[in-house]
C-alpha cells in the first residue's frame, strides 16, 4: 500500500511507544484518522514513577500529559488484541474486527514469572497484549510490578512495612528494593546468580554494586533459587526459610508478542518481532517499536532489542516518517536508560560486548565513577554512577565513533572529552 493510501493509522499498545507514534503522527503531518488501542482501563501512562512516586504513595497515577482529543486520536481502552490477519488488514478484537491502513506494534514486554507461581490458586484473566494488565499472580502474596494495578496493589505493603522478599537483583527488583526500604520495609532481595545484574554489566562492574543493599539495609542473597513459595514464606533451595509479607518478582520481561502468533509476522528468539532498519517488520504495512521488537544496528553491527523508556520514546519518530513516507527514516540509536537504586543515580549509554575494552574512572568503593568501553580506540558504551556529566559527554562521543586516548580517559579528573586521542 503507497503512503498516498494509508488514511486509517492503528496502534496497538498504548505505553510510552504507541502514545508517542500518536504524537509523532500528528506532530509530523499525518492528516488520516490515528487509533491507539490499549489492553488496560486506564488513560494511558507512564511507567517509570511505577516504581518510585505511584509506588510509595507520593503521586495517585502518572498518565501522560497528552491531549489526545485535541490531536484527533481515538482511544479504545480496555480493549485487547487476540490476532491479526495481514491479508485482511483487520486485527481481532473480543468486540470485534479492527481495520487498518497501517499497523504499528507496540504491545511492550510482559514480566517473566516465577515458576511455581502462575496457579492453581488463583488463575490469571485472560492473557493481556499489554504485559500486565492489572492481573493477579497465581499465589497470593506474590506480586508483579509491571503496570498501574500492581504499583497500587503493592502500596499497602509498603505502607504497613511488611518483611518483604524481591526476586531477583536486576534494575526492577534493585529499585523496588529501594523503594521498600524507603518506606521502612525489612527486604531481602534473593539471586540466583552470584552477583546483581549478573545479565546486564561484566562480573567485574555488576560486583562492587553488591554492597549497595548492605549500605540501605536490605540484605542481599546471592546463589540462592526459590524452592517454593508457602504462605507468609519463601523456602530456598537449601532450606532456608524466609519471612515473607509479601513477595515480589523481577527477573526480567520479555515480548508481548503472543497475540502475534499465525500473522506471518517473523519473530526471534525471544520472541520479538524482528523489524528493519526502518522499522517495519516482514508484513506489509505493519510496523513495530518498543520494547516488542528489534533492530539491526549499523553502528553496533549486530541486532539490538532494548527494554529501556528511551528507546520507545525515540524509534516512534522513525516509525512516523516511514509512515509518511517523505524522507525514509533509519532507527540507529545510542541506547540509553537510567535507574535510581540506593541513593544512587545510574545512567548508561551505547551497548558493549566482552571483547570491548573496560576503562574506570574513579573508585567503584565511592560516591561517583564511570566505566568506558572502547573498540578499536573508540568508545562505544558508558556506564555512570552519580557522574552525569561523563553520560552525556560520553553519548555524544559515542555517536559521534570518537577515539580516545585510554591513560587520559583513566584519570577522572580530567573531564571525558578531554580525552580525544
Amino acid at each position: 500500500m503507497s503512503e498516498q493510501q494509508r488514511t486509517n493509522a492503528v496502534i496497538v499498545g498504548a505505553g510510552m511507544a504507541g502514545v508517542q507514534t500518536a504524537v509523532a503522527l500528528r506532530e509530523q503531518g499525518f492528516t488520516g484518522t490515528v487509533t491507539l488501542i490499549g489492553a488496560e482501563p486506564h488513560q494511558p501512562y507512564d511507567r517509570p514513577p511505577l516504581s518510585k512516586a505511584v509506588l510509595l504513595g507520593k503521586a495517585e497515577g502518572s498518565a501522560f500529559d497528552v491531549d489526545f482529543e485535541a490531536l484527533g486520536v481515538t482511544l479504545e481502552l480496555g480493549r485487547e488484541v487476540t490476532g491479526l490477519r495481514p491479508d485482511d488488514h483487520e486485527l481481532d478484537t473480543a468486540e470485534g474486527p479492527v481495520p487498518y491502513d497501517v499497523l504499528v506494534v507496540a504491545t511492550g514486554a510482559e514480566p517473566v514469572r516465577l515458576p511455581g507461581t502462575e496457579g492453581p490458586c488463583g488463575v490469571r484473566e485472560a492473557q493481556s497484549v499489554e504485559g500486565g494488565g492489572g492481573r493477579r499472580a497465581g499465589v497470593p502474596g506474590v506480586h508483579l510490578l509491571r503496570t498501574l494495578d500492581d504499583a497500587e496493589r503493592l502500596r499497602p505493603v509498603l505502607a504497613e512495612q511488611h518483611d518483604v522478599v524481591v526476586v531477583g537483583a536486576g534494575w526492577i527488583g534493585a529499585e523496588f528494593a529501594t523503594a521498600a526500604r524507603e518506606a521502612g520495609c525489612k527486604v531481602t532481595v534473593v539471586e540466583a546468580a552470584e552477583r546483581p545484574l549478573a545479565g546486564a554489566l561484566p562480573a567485574e562492574i555488576a560486583a562492587p554494586m553488591a554492597a549497595w543493599y548492605a549500605d540501605a539495609g536490605a540484605q542481599l542473597r546471592t546463589r540462592a533459587r526459590v524452592e517454593r513459595i508457602e504462605p507468609g514464606v519463601v523456602v530456598l533451595d537449601d532450606g532456608t526459610r524466609l519471612p515473607a509479607g509479601a513477595v515480589v518478582v523481577g527477573i526480567g520481561a520479555r515480548p508481548a508478542t503472543r497475540w502475534l502468533a499465525g500473522s506471518g509476522i517473523e519473530l526471534g528468539v525471544h520472541r520479538e518481532v524482528l523489524a528493519d532498519e526502518r522499522l517495519r517488520t516482514s508484513v506489509p504495512d505493519v510496523y513495530a517499536v518498543g520494547d516488542c521488537s528489534s533492530f539491526p544496528s549499523a553502528r553496533y553491527g549486530e541486532r539490538l532489542m532494548v527494554h529501556h523508556w528511551d528507546n520507545a520514546l525515540q524509534g516512534p519518530r522513525t516509525v512516523a516518517a516511514n509512515i509518511i513516507g517523505e524522507t525514509p527514516a533509519v532507527y540507529d540509536p545510542v541506547p540509553y536508560f537510567w535507574s535510581e537504586q540506593f541513593g544512587r543515580f545510574v545512567q548508561y549509554a551505547g551497548h558493549h560486548q566482552s571483547a570491548d575494552t573496560a576503562v574506570w574512572r574513579g573508585d567503584p568503593a565511592g560516591a561517583a565513577w564511570s566505566v568506558c568501553w572502547l573498540r578499536e580506540g573508540a568508545l562505544v558504551a558508558v556506564l555512570a554512577v552519580g557522574k552525569p556529566r561523563d553520560l552525556a559527554q560520553g553519548r555524544k562521543l559515542i555517536e559521534a565513533g570518537t577515539v580516545l586516548n585510554p591513560e587520559q580517559l583513566a584519570d577522572p579528573a580530567r573531564p571525558l572529552k578531554s580525552a580525544v586521542a
